[in-house]
């Protein structure tokens, strides 16, 4: 059963975050996992000419991209963070709009070569409603990517999740966790071609790994 995300309530959790998130200072940088310097780098998109990154936060990721020629877009649902990071990266041609993910694709009349997610959108939305979206996104041959943690054994589905401890104003969301082959299956379902969803090691043994997954249409 789909659970009740309540966005206006998600909006304000997400500004939140980007009071704490948003470096003035910071660099472009492409990383799919937590650690940096760790684990592949954007050849998992393919050489694309264009991308589109859901849930693009910072967009860090995005201005590394468009040094490197790719026109690039980004959507985010703080208005907070687009503002701060469209700004911020306008210079280098980064487009990022304000928008809540499902809403902004469902009328995004673009097409991309690639689309992607890291630790963003992809794991705070419901993959049945998600991937079939943005597979109408896709130019065919186009891949989608995206990383975040792996499931808690145990624990898969819908997990809801505070923000800033267990005091004061009640501000959640909801993430999704999945074992890998149950990933690939909800890719199948919504139309892509081939999926492949894998856990990488953290550089440290024990150390939380990284899920990364990447589907072609």
């Amino acid at each position: 059963m789909p659970v009740p995300h309540d966005i206006a309530a998600e909006t304000e959790l997400w500004d939140a975050f980007a009071e704490s998130a948003f470096k003035a200072d910071a660099k472009p940088s492409f990383c799919w996992t937590q650690y940096a310097g760790h684990g592949p780098g954007p050849e998992l998109l393919a050489d694309p000419q264009s991308v589109l990154e859901i849930g693009c936060g910072t967009g860090r990721a995005l201005a590394y991209l468009a040094q490197q020629g790719v026109t690039a877009t980004g959507v985010d649902l703080s208005p907070r963070m687009a503002r701060l990071a469209g700004g911020r990266w306008a210079p280098l041609g980064v487009r990022i709009a304000q928008a809540e993910v499902l809403d902004w694709l469902a009328a995004d009349q673009d097409r991309y070569d690639a689309v992607y997610s890291i630790f963003g959108a992809a794991w705070f939305t419901d993959p049945s409603r998600l991937f079939p979206l943005v597979r109408e996104r896709l130019d065919l041959g186009g891949v989608f990517v995206f990383s975040q943690p792996p499931a808690i054994p145990g624990a898969y589905g819908p997990q809801g999740m505070y923000k800033g401890g267990f005091a004061g104003k009640a501000m959640f969301t909801y993430r999704y966790s999945y074992k890998p082959a149950v990933w690939e299956r909800h890719l199948l379902r919504a139309g892509f071609a081939s999926a492949n969803a894998r856990i990488v090691p953290a550089p440290e043994e024990g150390h939380i790994g990284t899920l990364i997954v990447d589907a072609r249409a």
